[in-house]
């Protein structure tokens, strides 16, 4: 009987076989991938802030800790709805 090594093998080898019009252009589509991904990560690391640049700008309404909440808007009161009593 074959043992899971064998089967691997063959599998592989069917797969080689049956995929082999597409296997060129999956090799070219993963090279222009990892191309992309290396570029990417390059520019990140150009674009990385200096610690010599002082805190992140503060934007009103916007809270710097994970843990705490915005404040909430307040309703203003609005014109009343024709046959609405209250």
């Amino acid at each position: 009987m074959f043992g899971l090594s064998e089967l691997a093998v063959i599998l592989i080898v069917v797969i080689a076989v049956l995929a082999a019009k597409k296997l060129p252009e999956l090799a070219r589509s993963a090279g222009k991938s990892a191309r992309i991904l290396k570029a990417e990560a390059r520019s990140m690391k150009e674009q990385e802030p200096t610690m010599d640049q002082g805190p992140p700008p503060v934007i009103q309404g916007e809270t710097s800790s994970p843990g705490t909440t915005a404040a909430t808007e307040v309703p203003r009161p609005g014109p009343e709805r024709p046959g609405s009593q209250g």
